[in-house]
């Protein structure tokens, strides 16, 4: 209906009916919600369909994250996420006297939970089954196709659906959301139904993006950006994805279209809410545009001056997360059922 008629019969009926007048807005505010979020849906599946490598990341970030990330995770242990995720399957598997029911939501083409799984079989972890969901169904297809390639498709199964209305009988003992929740509007359905699918001993391990919506800057990160921008030889500041010259960082909200970083900053205080941490690392902020699909393939990652660049940016998060003044944008974590 357009818009101008829509708004003089709703001015008819507020004068001869207020109440239904009341109801039918609820009513059409309701119906405008399902339309949007049918729209950003169909926008979301269209771009994945085609993306054949999603987690693809410039050599620029390989440099920060093996000079800066590993380090700060080996101390707890793990190297990257996908060691973290095996080795918390590893200890899952030792404590339970049950062959492990795992899922995976939000999966995509599996690369992660492909690499899960050759980690867990090289280290003698071989009781489980991994359950893969995604609302794609063309990225499943190539998830199949990948499993069958290395030799692991008989440890998976493949679902098809959103989350908030797959129904299961099943309690599963591992849950992982892998940078997967950043895309969710819905997240307080997600959240409830992973706790309702998660077993009462289960755990429920991610690794996401947890910074403004839409992967936008805080004002008091975007200074420190905009500071080290200014540094930045022009041909660096070229947007590959946008393909666009950004002399002057430009604050882009990716949640426009789709659900790119949707509700991101709700992310943890949600699943505060909702869970007890067993285990919590939180990293990156003003690091992410330099190192990120955008801006990061302008950088040379065995040229000093970029190392160097990238290591100062680096300890200027550091210090800036020391003093309180900004927050990580990145975390990984393992959770429980919340006691009590």
């Amino acid at each position: 209906m357009p818009l101008l008629l829509r708004r003089r019969l709703m001015s008819v009926i507020q004068r001869v009916s207020p109440k239904l007048s009341a109801r039918l807005h609820q009513w059409l505010w309701r119906r405008d919600r399902r339309d949007e979020y049918a729209a950003r849906l169909e926008q979301e599946q269209t771009r994945f369909e085609g993306e054949l490598d999603i987690g693809a990341l410039p050599p620029i970030f390989v440099y920060w994250a093996n000079r800066h990330l590993r380090p700060a995770l080996e101390s707890f242990g793990y190297s990257y996420p996908e060691d973290f995720y095996a080795k918390s399957i590893q200890a899952e598997a030792a404590r339970s006297a049950r062959p492990l029911r795992m899922l995976s939501v939000g999966c995509g083409n599996c690369d992660n939970e492909v690499r899960i799984a050759k980690l867990l079989l090289e280290r003698g972890c071989a009781d489980w089954t991994l359950v893969c969901l995604d609302l794609t169904a063309p990225m499943l297809d190539r998830g199949r196709e990948l499993a069958t390639a290395e030799g692991v498709v008989d440890r998976f199964e493949f679902v098809a659906a959103d989350l908030t209305d797959w129904r299961t009988d099943e309690r599963f003992d591992v849950v992982i959301a892998n940078q997967c929740l950043h895309h969710i509007l819905e997240l307080e359905r997600v959240f409830e139904r992973i706790s309702a699918i998660m077993a009462p001993d289960g755990v429920f391990l991610t690794s996401d993006m947890i910074g403004r919506n839409g992967h936008m800057r805080w004002p008091e990160a975007r200074e420190l950006i905009d500071r080290f921008w200014e540094e930045l030889p022009k041909a660096y500041r070229y947007h590959r994805l946008l393909r666009r010259q950004e002399n002057r960082f430009q604050d882009w909200d990716c949640s426009i279209t789709g659900f790119e970083g949707i509700r991101a900053q709700d992310i943890l205080p949600l699943l505060v809410q909702r869970f007890d941490f067993e285990f919590f690392y939180a990293f990156g902020n003003v690091i992410d545009p330099f190192v990120d699909r955008g801006f990061g393939p302008n950088f040379d990652a065995d040229a000093e001056w970029d190392r160097d660049f990238i290591d100062r940016v680096h300890a200027a998060d550091e210090a800036a997360f020391d003093a309180g003044t900004i927050k990580p944008t990145h975390m990984i974590a393992a959770m429980r059922h919340r006691q009590g």
